[in-house]
């Protein structure tokens, strides 16, 4: 069975407008590798460490399709709108088969 792929972006907004853009140039690459939103944004408690005030995890049908999705030409656009307005970071990671 094909593990799932996950992305976890823990970010701050700086400029909402902006991030609107983003959300909007991401839409196709997400849809085009079954991307699904398990969180995004919310109430959140930092308990341990340090984080940013925006956490998002997406799910992918595998780590392989979470991968593509990133260095896809869609994406990487989208991703150019990010940078200009937001600070944190962004971790693909294999989903737990167990």
């Amino acid at each position: 069975m094909t593990k799932k792929g996950y992305w976890i972006g823990n970010m701050d907004v700086r400029d909402a407008q902006v991030y609107e853009k983003y959300r909007a140039a991401n839409a196709k690459p997400f849809a085009d590798f079954g991307a699904k939103f398990m969180v995004r944004g919310g109430t959140q408690q930092v308990r341990e460490g340090t984080a940013h005030g925006r956490t998002v995890v997406i799910e992918f049908p595998s780590y392989a399709d979470a991968v593509a999705c990133y260095e896809s030409p869609g994406y990487q656009n989208a991703k150019d709108i990010r940078m200009t307005v937001s600070d944190g970071s962004l971790i693909i990671v294999e989903g737990y088969d167990g």
